[in-house]
């Protein structure tokens, strides 16, 4: 991976209460194109910026410093931490979110976890979507992003087969989700470990939210 290009956005701040970054969120943009993603991103008026973008041919670029607060996350929680800026990484992948994450982006991003992982010591279950955290809100990097690849490689976490036929709320409070309307953090928990599951509650869902809360809740 090449040194990523350093776009400085105005957009950032200490983080709060001197914490370390023990988080990454991943994004898409959901704008056109790189271009208009980094204007958005280091544009005042916006009040948004990430750490990194990774383009589709694998550009990396850097907006702001490991050690400062990007504005990514917004509004949201994750196992019960709050004011995620201040825990976090973000990496936002350029895509509209209706395509699927080209191999060379793939590739960068693999290895750029790699490095926040061993320079941040942050564990591959901390890393997280951003519809995770904000399920109410978000939906990205959704259904089409491969987290699977990733856990192969220990960049995130994914269960090793289903559980018990336990109750899915029990199971969403216990890995991390926030409080959202029911059918929001089901579509946010399949994004991440049932992607090709639609309609109502089903007892795949169940049996898998009891795998991935036995293992990391």
């Amino acid at each position: 991976m090449l040194p990523p290009i350093w776009y400085p956005s105005p957009n950032f701040g200490p983080r709060r209460d001197r914490l370390r970054p023990s988080m990454i969120v991943l994004h898409y943009t959901g704008m056109r194109d790189t271009a208009e993603a980094l204007a958005r991103l280091c544009d005042p008026v916006a009040e948004v910026s990430a750490h990194y973008v990774i383009a589709p041919d694998g550009q990396l670029w850097q907006l702001v410093a490991e050690e400062d607060r990007a504005w990514h996350a917004g509004a949201g929680t994750w196992q019960g931490r709050e004011d995620i800026n201040s825990h976090a990484i973000g990496i936002e992948l350029s895509n509209t979110g209706a395509q699927p994450f080209p191999e060379p982006q793939m590739r960068v991003l693999e290895a750029l976890l790699g490095q926040l992982r061993q320079r941040w010591n942050i564990p591959s279950a901390a890393v997280i979507a951003h519809s995770d955290m904000a399920p109410e809100r978000k939906e990205d990097p959704g259904p089409r992003f491969d987290w699977r690849r990733l856990a192969r490689q220990d960049l995130a976490f994914w269960p090793e087969g289903f559980g018990a036929d336990l109750p899915l709320a029990s199971s969403l409070d216990k890995i991390g989700y926030p409080p959202a309307p029911p059918e929001k953090r089901l579509q946010a928990f399949r994004f991440r470990f049932l992607p090709t599951v639609t309609g109502a509650e089903t007892l795949a869902d169940r049996r898998r939210a009891a795998a991935v809360a036995a293992q990391i809740g």
